[in-house]
């Protein structure tokens, strides 16, 4: 099988919703949720660290691996902006040579009903559903009303056979999320529902951590995870 010649994840930088949950699954409190009520995950927007983060990657990047053949987003603001801020660093001629396309495939994880929600609030909304959790799993379980991570590796399974199909040899850039970033390392490493139960303490992807996979031999091979 054909594949890229070189795959490079990065997690978007710094956003809003990151600055005020902490990557915590609820809101703390009705005060932390204020700030953000009401918006729809796709419309979160990068902090002011977060843009400075983007661009700096951006340099990283460019100083590393030059120019892609290709270049996708979620189409996330977030992501948008990240991938903004790092072909920013790059000269426009060289902007120029990287097509950018959305793929809704790569979005972040559909969290469901309590998205907006405190713990105490999905508690008592759900109350089966820290028992469902624990019988199921972070990997299998659904969160009500949205997607189970084994849902997402579905599409991360499309995608990467659209770059099979279409970019085959081809060097990749993709930004994207921390729970597609685990489904795009269960897919490409073989990973065993065991060890996609939750990330190894430390192993959570950063903001704008870069994640890189060279190709050998028909595989695409971790190269190195989360460099920041």
């Amino acid at each position: 099988m054909q594949r890229p010649a070189l795959l490079v994840l990065v997690r978007h930088a710094e956003s809003a919703r990151n600055q005020v949950k902490k990557d915590a699954v609820y809101f703390a409190d009705d005060a932390a949720r204020r700030v953000l009520r009401g918006q729809p995950d796709h419309k979160i927007e990068l902090t002011d660290d977060g843009h400075v983060q983007a661009e700096q990657t951006g340099h990283a990047i460019r100083e590393r691996f030059g120019v892609f053949d290709h270049v996708y987003t979620s189409g996330y603001t977030r992501t948008i902006q990240t991938t903004d801020g790092i072909l920013a660093a790059y000269p426009p001629a060289q902007r120029e040579r990287m097509p950018v396309d959305m793929n809704i495939f790569i979005r972040e994880r559909d969290s469901g009903y309590a998205y907006d929600m405190t713990e105490a609030e999905a508690t008592s909304a759900f109350p089966w559903l820290h028992e469902y959790w624990q019988t199921f799993g972070g990997f299998m379980a659904r969160p009500p009303g949205g997607e189970s991570l084994a849902d997402v590796v579905g599409r991360i399974h499309q995608f990467l056979d659209l770059l099979d199909r279409d970019r085959a040899g081809k060097r990749i850039l993709v930004v994207t999320h921390g729970q597609a970033l685990r489904c795009f390392r269960f897919v490409l490493e073989q990973w065993d529902y065991d060890r996609a139960e939750r990330w190894p303490p430390g192993q959570a992807p950063a903001n704008c951590g870069v994640t890189v996979y060279e190709e050998s031999d028909g595989r695409l091979d971790l190269a190195e995870y989360n460099t920041v």
